[in-house]
């Protein structure tokens, strides 16, 4: 077949044509990349920037940065810097703030069912078991649907498993249930209303105000969370005395959150990367949790003179008893919050029944290698 000068010109021009094209896209694309640049959220915690609660903030933003390659900058500000920490729900959803790192229970004064993740005794789960349920056994989908029901413009992550919570801080120690009585208590959540049940007159207030109220009288007893926020807030130079292990807060766990629109409008792989970073970022709080409250902890008895009691058996079991009759009271008000903790019951007793049969209890080890009467080990 024989080609025609003519065709072979025209042949040439096309080819020409074309790779002007290719070439002139080959060179756009970078300068498009460069001209949006990274995409930045900004990010505010429910914690003063001493807290290591802010540090785990800190941590899952710097996950995120790193594993987007730069692609997407998380900046966190601290409590306060641009809402009060109560006001972090309102201000994600609204578009104030990109999106924020706090605890679900904070919200609980827009739907009391979002309490229902970490305030409370779990049903005998651990914080990683209501995790567990809230992964595989619908409380994903729960979550999703209670933030629907008051207009939430929010995209929720719950991560970051957390110890069990102590009673509290006080000015001696707690022998038993009627102790309670008339005390000025900290906390927040559905425990403000078994608090008040065991006679305490409760005021909720953030993590960052609790120390300078019970310096100045404002309460008589508080409870935060963990030996090392307690210790950086400052709770020993109040108190000597702290009671722990509670059911009030047995399985807590942190909440990131983002804006729903401007979540939705980032790339498949960098919403991703968010998922995935919170389930990394929380195994990482888990650990640094051991390390770091261990150290404290054990701290607070040698430099700080704190004594530490456990809470007696008989305050456990009056939080249990008034537990049961402040769900009863809210199921029978908020049919969401009936579906949530039918949820959660039939989970818990599956996954519990497993927990109880299956997991040594450790305090036979633990008194064999470090207990009074143990050998000295080499």
């Amino acid at each position: 077949m024989t080609t025609s000068k003519k065709d072979t010109t025209a042949t040439r021009r096309r080819f020409l044509k074309t790779a002007a094209v290719g070439a002139a896209a080959t060179v756009a694309a970078p300068s498009i990349v460069s001209a949006q640049g990274a995409t930045s959220m900004r990010f505010q915690s429910t914690w003063p920037a001493k807290d290591i609660f802010h540090e785990y903030a800190l941590d899952y933003a710097k996950k995120v940065n790193d594993m987007t390659g730069g692609d997407l900058k998380i900046d966190v500000l601290p409590a306060g810097a641009v809402v009060p920490a109560f006001g972090l729900l309102e201000a994600v959803s609204k578009g104030t703030l990109d999106g924020g790192h706090g605890v679900l229970v904070y919200h609980y004064g827009k739907q009391n069912a979002l309490a229902l993740w970490g305030s409370g005794p779990g049903y005998a789960m651990d914080a990683n078991m209501l995790l567990a349920w809230h992964k595989y056994g619908g409380g994903k989908q729960l979550l999703e649907k209670l933030y629907a029901s008051i207009g939430a413009n929010v995209v929720s992550f719950p991560y970051g498993p957390m110890p069990t919570q102590p009673l509290g801080w006080f000015k001696k120690p707690i022998t038993k249930a009627d102790d309670m009585k008339g005390v000025k208590f900290r906390t927040v959540g559905i425990s403000i209303d078994v608090f008040t049940g065991m006679g305490a007159a409760v005021n909720a207030l953030p993590g960052g105000e609790i120390v300078a109220a019970l310096d100045r009288g404002l309460l008589d007893a508080a409870e935060f969370n963990n030996a090392s926020s307690d210790r950086i807030l400052g709770f020993p130079d109040v108190s000597k005395v702290c009671m722990l292990q509670s059911y009030h807060q047995n399985a807590e766990q942190f909440e990131i959150m983002f804006n729903k629109d401007k979540y939705n409008a980032l790339p498949e792989k960098i919403r991703a990367i968010l998922d995935n970073a919170a389930e990394a970022a929380g195994q990482d709080m888990a650990w640094k949790a051991i390390d770091r409250y261990s150290k404290d902890y054990a701290e607070m008895q040698t430099k700080d003179n704190v004594k530490f009691y456990k809470t007696p058996d008989s305050i456990l079991q009056a939080q249990l008893d008034i537990y049961d009759q402040v769900v009863e009271k809210k199921s029978a008000e908020n049919p969401l919050f009936k579906e949530i903790v039918a949820s959660q019951l039939a989970f818990a007793k599956r996954a519990t029944q497993w927990e109880q049969d299956t997991v040594v209890n450790r305090r036979m080890a633990y008194n064999h290698y470090f207990g009074p009467n143990a050998k000295k080990k080499t």
